[in-house]
């Protein structure tokens, strides 16, 4: 399946077209999978779409039945992957050196701030640990560790995570947020909490946003992703199912606009 991005500007050919390989629904194998590296650089690669500092096209492949010419391109190699120019970029690390370095308009992605940086980098391994564990101790964990984003976020005061335009850090961890969200609720019952409001803003900010909403996996991929980690099978209904999108605030909509302001 192939799923170009419209707003490019690219009639006249006037700017670089990037290609963006993502790893397609371990479901129906066309939509968006769960793969949070590829939704990261997919976000990262829509601002800039969106900005018309370059064209991009996104495809899913399914790696449970990848096609004859992508094995042949890419033998074993998982995205995402990405082609600039012919140039095909394999690793993640380097992917992302290649949009900050290369991609026109990428170096204004990625800011130095070492506070975010350190404090989202171990998000996502608390997320596993409760996965596997099951147990309050490790969603206490998490939960704190969500706090302290949200601490840094009412510090700030900022729509994003260091100012009032998106940036690297947010592409990293919005993806990770809903995979909590999602995956947490359904696996643990486990919730952020309400009195987390910055975040909560900061959450309801991003889901307003096309680079989130258009490279969002659906819930029912979320949930597949960490039951093929577990060696658990989707029941048939599940996988029958209307791909939903859980992106609904649970503070009042105008008790959050207030906030704001």
């Amino acid at each position: 399946m192939s799923d170009e991005i419209a707003e490019n500007g690219t009639a006249n050919g006037d700017v670089p077209e990037i290609e963006l390989i993502i790893k397609a629904s371990t479901i129906d194998g066309r939509r968006k999978g769960a793969c949070l590296f590829c939704q990261e650089y997919f976000m990262d690669l829509y601002l800039l779409a969106e900005l018309k500092t370059i064209s991009l096209k996104v495809t899913t492949v399914d790696m449970q039945k990848p096609p004859p010419d992508f094995r042949t391109n890419f033998e074993a190699t998982h995205p995402p992957i990405l082609i600039d120019n012919g140039l095909a970029i394999l690793e993640n690390e380097k992917i992302e050196r290649h949009i900050m370095k290369s991609v026109p308009g990428g170096h204004n992605l990625f800011v130095q701030d070492k506070e975010v940086a350190s404090l989202i980098e171990n998000l996502y391994s608390k997320l596993k640990l409760v996965l596997v564990r099951k147990d309050e101790q490790k969603s206490a964990a998490l939960r704190a560790h969500l706090g302290r984003i949200d601490a840094l976020l009412e510090r700030r005061g900022t729509r994003f995570l260091t100012g009032d335009t998106m940036c690297c850090f947010d592409c990293e961890l919005m993806p990770r947020l809903q995979h909590i969200r999602v995956a947490g609720k359904y696996f643990v019952d486990f919730e952020i909490p309400t009195s987390f409001r910055a975040l909560w803003r900061y959450m309801f900010h991003m889901y307003q946003l096309d680079a989130f909403t258009q490279s969002c996996p659906a819930d029912q991929d979320i949930i597949n992703h960490y039951k093929l980690q577990q060696a658990l099978k989707m029941k048939k209904h599940e996988e029958l199912e209307t791909p939903t999108f859980t992106t609904s605030i649970p503070i009042d909509f105008n008790d959050l606009n207030n906030s704001d302001q």
